[in-house]
């Protein structure tokens, strides 16, 4: 089968892989329909690796570059391990790419993600969403139902990941929320926090685009840090020193900073980006504003939220869609169109049928 495989940094190629083995013991064989372009796999094409396992083998999984690559993905189930209980061949599902060790405190007390020797799908497995057939795990796939289609389905991990992080947020319909960055993390968290009631909803965002569909999934308005000075029209529209609550999605220097700056005192701040090398803070800032700043990671925990929330129609997906691409034209038309024309793409989608 093919697959794109990572092997060094601006190096993933599409080749010819084998095919997974009939799933083991409490795994599935997926028959992969649709994968996302994550940011993570774009920091790992343009800065690898940063968590792919490089030198050494992952502790847990074994596996080493290099890699198949992808993990915001749907697809249907082909078969099924010795096992497996919960799910039957035929069940179209979405998956969440965390794999725990199921032995540490952090495994058993439903933090999978904090697991000191956690693995990720399309990262640190034997496999990725980047290929035509997977073996995962049962407790990492979550059923589709008939209303949310297999383009939807890929979005479920990325905004399950941003429906928990506006949860840690504690949000409050009467409060102010500002999303730093509206690529598709931070359109999917502009809902995420629109779905949990909070009416005014910031976005600030440079690209022309981007803007365009932050209004569309609802913000309250739309700054241009390339225009306006973020701070002062934070403190304009909302009549205050910032917002309750800031989601920092972009992953640089600048907005890290930007995002401690724009919360008023005593506001939360969940930093969701990536960010490739460590960046500076203005402690004395969140010290003197007794700022709250958190880190979230993923979105187990609340994937049969995220599901519901599309099946009921409350998630707009497919405005996010913005390119549908095949698995050959991953690098060129995925990863290089990303990178050259961020401003005109948000999700771009690899069709594996």
């Amino acid at each position: 089968m093919k697959a794109a495989v990572w092997h060094k940094q601006k190096d993933v190629r599409v080749e010819d892989v084998p095919e997974p083995p009939a799933p083991p013991k409490g795994q599935v064989k997926i028959e992969v329909a649709r994968c996302g372009i994550c940011g993570t796999d774009l920091h790992e094409y343009l800065g690898g690796p940063i968590y792919i396992p490089d030198s050494n083998p992952h502790p847990l999984t074994g596996a080493r570059s290099p890699v198949i690559l992808g993990h915001e993905m749907s697809g249907r189930i082909v078969e099924i391990g010795p096992d497996v209980k919960r799910l039957k061949v035929g069940d179209r599902v979405a998956l969440c790419p965390i794999i725990g060790c199921m032995e540490c405190e952090w495994c058993k007390s439903g933090l999978m993600g904090l697991c000191p020797r956690v693995a990720f799908l399309g990262i640190s497995w034997h496999g990725g969403g980047f290929s035509r057939y997977v073996n995962v795990y049962e407790y990492m796939c979550y059923i589709l139902p008939r209303e949310v289609t297999y383009d939807v389905g890929a979005l479920v991990e990325p905004f399950a990941a941003t429906v928990r992080a506006v949860k840690k947020l504690k949000a409050k319909p009467e409060e102010t929320a500002a999303i730093i960055g509206a690529g598709p993390v931070g359109l999917m968290a502009l809902q995420a926090a629109r779905i949990a009631g909070v009416k005014k909803v910031i976005s600030v965002e440079p690209a022309a685009k981007r803007q365009e569909l932050a209004e569309k999934c609802g913000a309250f308005a739309v700054i241009d840090p390339l225009k306006q000075d973020p701070v002062s029209e934070i403190k304009r529209l909302t009549g205050r020193e910032g917002v309750d609550m800031v989601v920092e999605c972009a992953g640089l220097d600048k907005t890290g900073i930007l995002a401690g700056r724009i919360a008023q005192r005593t506001g939360r701040i969940v930093v969701m980006g990536v960010f490739e090398r460590p960046a500076v803070l203005d402690y004395t800032d969140l010290v003197y504003g007794e700022k709250t700043l958190m880190g979230s990671m993923g979105g187990y925990g609340v994937f049969d939220d995220a599901v519901n929330m599309m099946a009921e129609g409350k998630f707009n997906g497919d405005i996010l869609i913005t390119r549908k691409i095949s698995l050959d034209d991953i690098v060129e038309e995925g990863f290089k169109a990303l990178i050259r024309h961020k401003e005109e793409n948000v999700k771009i989608l690899v069709s594996l049928e």
